[in-house]
């Protein structure tokens, strides 16, 4: 095969190896699908200006051609450095290694400067310094493949491989052509294509495509590959959510329920047929002796009730109207146990806006009256206190009925926990001293 046949043949394989990356730049829409193909094109100009056809077609004049033949190659490793940091991430992997790079780019660029000074800018030509820089510059760009090769030896993965068989099947061919250039060569004797220096660095250049494509065509499988991956564990990681969701809707369904039983217990604790029984009979007693405290009995048992209804159906009252409805609560246990029962309220102004789960503060008295003795000799003494922590406390002084004849449920405390913890706030604490019981509750605002 002659070299005439072998340099368009060259082209060809080329120019078949970038309408394939073309393809793949356009389908993936990645930058270093772009870098690559603009880098083939670096090479498609250089070896097209070797070819006297294309001279005489595009009339390049010999300062083109001059200026062409010295800088398409440097423009091409130009683009290269940008090529294998998104190749293999030089610049995450290798910082050094990308920052000698990114020097290398500038030394190129004063490079071709440099050319076109010497081929357009100057009135006489100066071969010497013109062939000094090329070669000087060519030299330079094996001495920064061969320490780049050795730096990405250390990557360890199959991407960073195939990066470097490649680069070095372009190094090993630049290095034929320039010692084939200045020993052997003799343009008269060239008839068959391996007989041309120029040969070495054009097969070193296919290879080099060729492995920078298998490269590239290995790094979109594996980047396919960890997609599927991914996807698979964001699936995973989505019916998992799914599963925690419908988790979390049956715990609200049950706490619903929870909160429903909850709220049945209460009413019924709070209608309670053996305090109304209670109520009844202290009215009975004071219609006949005393008719005007009945009839203000009859108005703050009506009263209690009314609050009952009122607040059945609400999550929060203020603490104001809650002390409002204490005072007529109390105002029934007081007319039944005279002074056998007393209530201390000392309540700052700045929480009666404050706000939580009505009938809180009933169910706590009626606790503490049902526990304990009351009498007028050991009265029932309750107190209802705030402090600068926005904590209400309830205590009262302990005193236990018998066992046999009182024993505690802790209904209504559990009313009071079940309820504070649906509404999501801080759990309330309980405490029995010796000589005192006391509740403490976080007033929500």
């Amino acid at each position: 095969m002659t070299y005439e046949v072998w340099q368009p043949m060259f082209i060809g394989m080329v120019i078949s190896i970038l309408l394939i990356n073309v393809v793949q730049w356009i389908t993936y829409r990645e930058r270093i699908y772009g870098l690559y193909t603009l880098y083939m094109l670096a090479w498609l100009a250089y070896f097209s200006i070797r070819v006297d056809e294309f001279r005489e077609l595009l009339s390049i004049s010999s300062n083109d051609s001059y200026f062409l033949r010295a800088c398409a190659p440097m423009i091409a490793y130009f683009i290269y450095f940008g090529f294998a940091d998104a190749f293999i991430g030089l610049r995450k992997r290798l910082p050094a290694l990308f920052r000698l790079f990114q020097y290398t780019r500038l030394c190129i660029a004063a490079y071709v400067i440099l050319q076109f000074t010497i081929c357009y800018l100057t009135a006489d030509w100066y071969p010497r310094v013109y062939d000094t820089a090329h070669t000087a510059i060519r030299l330079g760009m094996i001495g920064i493949a061969v320490f780049g090769i050795y730096k990405i030896l250390h990557l360890k993965d199959v991407v960073a491989r195939y990066f470097i068989i490649g680069t070095a099947c372009l190094m090993v061919g630049a290095v034929t052509s320039m010692v084939l250039t200045f020993t052997v060569y003799d343009p008269d004797q060239v008839i068959y294509f391996w007989q041309a220096p120029i040969t070495a660095i054009q097969i070193g250049i296919i290879l080099e495509l060729i492995f920078f494509s298998l490269g590239l065509g290995y790094r979109q499988r594996t980047a396919a590959i960890r997609s599927a991956v991914l996807e698979q564990k964001i699936e995973r990681q989505q019916e998992k959510h799914e599963r925690k969701q419908l988790e979390t809707e049956l715990s609200v369904q049950q706490l619903r329920q929870e909160m429903s039983e909850v709220q049945m217990r209460a009413l019924q604790s709070q209608l309670n047929p053996h305090f109304l029984f209670n109520s009844l009979n202290s009215l009975s007693s004071l219609i006949a002796d005393e008719p005007v405290k009945a009839e203000q009995f009859v108005d703050e048992m009506a009263s209690v009730y009314r609050y009952i209804l009122q607040t059945n159906d609400v999550e929060l009252t203020t603490l104001n109207r809650e002390l409002q409805f204490l005072h007529s609560y109390f105002h029934l246990l007081q007319t039944r146990y005279g002074r056998g029962i007393s209530l201390a309220i000392e309540v700052s102004d700045g929480f009666l806006n404050a706000q939580l789960p009505p009938l809180t503060l009933q169910l706590l008295i009626e606790n503490a009256v049902k526990h304990n003795i009351v009498s007028s000799d050991q009265p029932l003494k309750i107190s209802i206190s705030t402090d600068e922590l926005a904590l209400l406390t309830v205590r009262n002084n302990l005193q236990r009925k018998p066992i046999d004849r009182v024993k505690s449920t802790k209904k209504g405390l559990l009313n009071i926990l079940t309820k504070y913890k649906m509404l999501g706030q801080p759990t309330p604490t309980v405490q029995e001293t010796d000589r005192e019981f006391i509740v403490t509750l976080p007033l929500i605002h």
